[in-house]
């Protein structure tokens, strides 16, 4: 009994831990929660921001300065900068990330803590796009360093969790601004966002240098460090150690075997590229980008009695339960149903919100001053929530994982780096076309022209994305990244 006793006491003592790793997540977990906060940031601060009411801008009578107004298409270009700035920091990411995954994180933190304090503080609306860009930035480059460091320091058996984590805190962010919004000015909202990445640069001064970066670099002595520090002083990670070093060693042999030429006409490449960039044209072109940057805006004008900031936290709300499901049911249901469901129910909502805006325009000049006006406002806030129910289990995050399913490991950083920005690029012609869409077509005839890319949409999934629920990664099974 002793000697039983004795061996059960040592195997405990030598299981690693997961304590280290789930504090390391929550400290990164700042960055996307940064990264949520500014997303949820542009629709009530457009909204503000059009507003001409001069004690948004004053903080007493004689800081006149403050005082600036914007158009629409100037208050466009504040919500586009970001994703334009996006696009560029997803195509300097990795150049930024080699120099160290933990130092990627503070020097971006604090630029990004900075420009939200300048946007608080900012004479002219030139400023503020200057900020804009240089926030969307940061917080692409802080979103990709982020799942890299989580997927390098993380157990197999936890790392699924600790990513979910990230993202469940980003749409949280989404979710504060909303609210923050509809108390707010959106200097006073800039200001708050700041405190996010100002957190995050504290949070990297206590954790360390993820293992693998090390490893690559030959600082094997702090890897063994790192190592202890996320897995317990107590374990032995030697082992842990060397399949790290062969990981490395592997990985390095087939990128020196590559060259421009064989990566760019391989099937291998331009077929996963072409399949991520269609679902993400898709996703960005069929209205996701006008109910999230704004929100506010399109429900002040089809909505009678319900107050716009309501609707659009409910949105956010709705959005934050919707992305806790997807991650189950992508896994049970598999990818393709529930692409062609999400671009159908997608389609439909559009179509409904667009037939309804029409309505209410024409009912407004026909009964200007009806008793009736409001009392159908839960049928655009019906369209919106089915369309963001639809995209937050289908098309927005599938698109994300088939990233990282699609390419052969030998492309996935390459693959990844064009995927991604191409994305960004996306939004920001679907953001800041928005406007110019809505005073040409009218705010109907720019939800019915989103029906439309979303059919296309579907077209597309149907024809040309294929399933891989319960396939292997390619680096097991090479050929499956060429069926279809």
């Amino acid at each position: 009994m002793p000697r039983a006793s004795v061996v059960h006491m040592t195997s405990t003592a030598t299981r690693p831990q997961h304590l280290s790793q789930v504090l390391a997540t929550l400290a990164l977990s700042m960055g996307t929660l940064s990264c949520g906060l500014a997303k949820g940031y542009t629709s009530p601060a457009v909204d503000s921001i059009l507003d001409s009411q001069p004690h948004l801008y004053q903080s007493s009578g004689n800081d006149t300065w403050w005082a600036f107004s914007a158009t629409k298409q100037e208050a466009s270009w504040v919500a586009s900068l970001s994703m334009l700035g996006a696009g560029f920091g997803a195509m300097i990411g990795d150049w930024i990330m080699r120099r160290g995954r933990r130092l990627a994180l503070r020097l971006t933190s604090l630029p990004l803590a900075a420009v939200w304090i300048l946007t608080g503080v900012a004479p002219c609306v030139e400023l503020v796009f200057t900020t804009s860009f240089i926030g969307g930035l940061c917080c692409a480059v802080i979103t990709m360093v982020a799942q890299v460091y989580i997927s390098e320091i993380s157990m197999p058996a936890i790392r699924g969790c600790l990513s979910a984590m990230l993202k469940v805190v980003g749409h949280v962010g989404v979710l504060f601004s909303y609210i923050a919004g509809s108390y707010l000015n959106w200097r006073q909202s800039a200001v708050v966002v700041a405190i996010a990445p100002t957190m995050l640069f504290f949070g990297t001064l206590f954790i360390p240098e993820t293992p693998s970066y090390l490893v690559l670099n030959g600082r094997d002595e702090e890897a063994t460090g790192s190592l202890k520090w996320l897995r317990g002083s107590h374990v032995d990670v030697r082992q842990e150690l060397q399949v790290i070093k062969t990981n490395v060693l592997a990985s390095r042999a087939k990128q020196y075997e590559l060259t421009f030429r064989n990566s760019v006409l391989t099937p291998r490449l331009y077929k996963p590229i072409a399949i991520t960039c269609g679902l993400m044209f898709f996703q960005r072109f069929s209205g996701a980008n006008a109910f999230t940057y704004y929100a506010v805006i399109v429900f002040r004008q089809t909505l009678g009695g319900m107050s716009p900031h309501g609707a659009t936290i409910a949105i956010g709300f709705v959005q934050l339960l919707a992305s806790l499901l997807s991650g189950f049911l992508i896994d049970i249901v598999g990818r393709l149903p529930l692409l062609i469901a999400s671009t159908v129910f997608m389609s439909l909502a559009l179509a409904g919100f667009g037939s309804y805006a029409y309505y209410n325009s024409v009912s407004q000049n026909m009964f200007e001053n009806s008793p009736a006006i409001g009392q159908h406002d839960w049928i655009p806030l019906l369209c919106v929530l089915v369309f963001t129910t639809a995209l937050a289990l289908g098309i927005s995050p599938i698109s994300w994982l088939l990233i990282g399913e699609l390419f052969p490991l030998e492309y996935r950083g390459l693959g990844s780096s064009i995927s991604t920005s191409f994305s960004y690029f996306c939004a920001f012609f679907g953001i800041k076309l928005f406007m110019d869409f809505q005073q040409l077509l009218g705010l109907h005839g720019a939800f019915w022209f989103y029906a439309a890319v979303a059919v296309c949409g579907l077209c597309f999934v149907v024809c040309c994305v294929p399933e891989t629920k319960g396939k292997q990664l390619d680096e097991m099974n090479p050929d499956y990244a060429q069926a279809r």
